[in-house]
């Protein structure tokens, strides 16, 4: 029998689907293109952060108006849909790691942990249990069969690429996933939207981490921990006290302005010690990195991990911000630790950043993996 569009050997009509519905456009047009090829489409939301706090705030996710326009869009495309209340384990499995590790002076990305968590397991694990073949979601990058396995690959558009966000995916959760949209541009999206009559056609798409309201990271670990609050000296990496801060969670490595201290040359964050308390500053040219130590890391690629310990590595291209395109560098293992090398270098980089792989031959760049940063070692301190 003949794959369907989701590449499993069945009828659409057989084939149930559980769409990840945010309430914004992107999902939203996901669920209405499966209804549209005919398959057994369930839309579920989750709700992950506070109802009534959320409801009003613009640039935030899975929040109450969100919630109220999955619900609608359902109704539109005439899809049974279900909200389940994750608010607990969300706190628990995103909110609470990510104030911590900001405690600890290191820079997490929430997204990646509510995907490796809540999204892709515990929505897996809905899923499953209504009997679905797949979950589909509305993020963009593609995953395509390739000899019989699936792989994960960058998107058509550029611009809109969430691969850094989804490099923790492990090869059982990506049989199950689908990216309809990866072969799409968002204006192409936002058309179909129209094109279905969805009210979320026009809406903005979310900006802000949805417990973050204007990005002030310090104000909720302020309110999650008031004793993150304790202050510390702020320290040359000459060994000069400047003077003293008011907690290492107000400040990021690479930061410049703001600082508090003055010594008639511009200075940087160049590292956050969270057991003394310091604030450690220097000149821009301590923060550049070439060699960074992984931890947690998730590998997608063909040859095993452990091989890569020979020799000068695997050429690969490599994320340390979601927003810079990849640059060239080299993954290899040595005494069972997980290590890049960055070609051209990297200013900045900071503990808790992912470092995300690529293929560097392939024309529709394949996703290889990725890890966290646990230490990134600075290029001046390097003989």
């Amino acid at each position: 029998m003949d794959l369907n569009s989701l590449d499993l050997p069945k009828r659409p009509e057989d084939t149930r689907v559980v769409v990840a519905m945010s309430g914004g456009v992107d999902s939203s047009v996901v669920a209405g293109l499966l209804a549209r090829e005919g398959y057994d489409v369930v839309g579920v939301t989750l709700q992950l952060y506070d109802h009534g706090e959320a409801t009003h705030r613009k640039g935030a996710c899975c929040a109450g108006q969100d919630i109220h326009d999955a619900r609608r869009v359902a109704q539109a495309l005439n899809i049974p849909h279900y909200v389940l209340d994750y608010e607990e384990r969300f706190r628990n499995s995103v909110m609470e790691p990510f104030a911590n590790a900001y405690r600890q002076g290191e820079t997490p990305v929430p997204c990646i942990a509510c995907n490796q968590s809540v999204k892709f397991v515990d929505l897996m694990e809905v899923a499953r249990d209504l009997g679905a073949d797949v979950l589909a979601t509305g993020h963009y990058v593609q995953s395509k069969l390739v000899d019989g396995r699936r792989r994960l690959f960058r998107p058509v558009d550029d611009s809109r690429d969430q691969s850094y966000f989804l490099f923790a995916t492990t090869q059982e959760q990506l049989d199950f996933l689908r990216f309809p949209l990866g072969g799409m541009t968002k204006p192409a999206v936002r058309e179909l939207a129209r094109e279905f009559e969805l009210e979320v056609a026009e809406k903005h798409d979310s900006q802000d981490i949805c417990f973050v309201p204007q990005g002030k990271y310090a104000d909720v670990i302020r309110k999650m921990h008031p004793e993150a609050l304790e202050g510390g000296e702020i320290v040359h990496l000459d060994g000069r006290v400047l003077g003293r801060h008011d907690g290492i969670i107000n400040y990021t490595i690479g930061q410049r302005k703001g600082l508090g201290v003055s010594t008639g040359e511009p200075l940087y964050v160049v590292k956050l010690e969270h057991r003394t308390g310091r604030v450690i500053v220097g000149p821009r040219e301590a923060l550049m990195t070439k060699t960074v130590r992984l931890r947690d890391v998730n590998w997608l690629g063909d040859r095993a991990l452990e091989s890569l310990a020979a020799g000068n590595g695997m050429p690969i291209e490599v994320k340390v911000r979601s927003t810079r395109p990849p640059q060239a560098g080299a993954v290899h293992m040595e005494g069972g630790e997980v290590y890049v090398t960055l070609f051209a270098g990297e200013y900045g980089i900071s503990p808790g950043q992912a470092c995300v792989f690529y293929a560097d031959e392939s024309d529709t760049t394949e996703v290889l993996g990725g890890g966290f940063i646990a230490e990134a070692v600075p290029q001046a301190l390097v003989a």
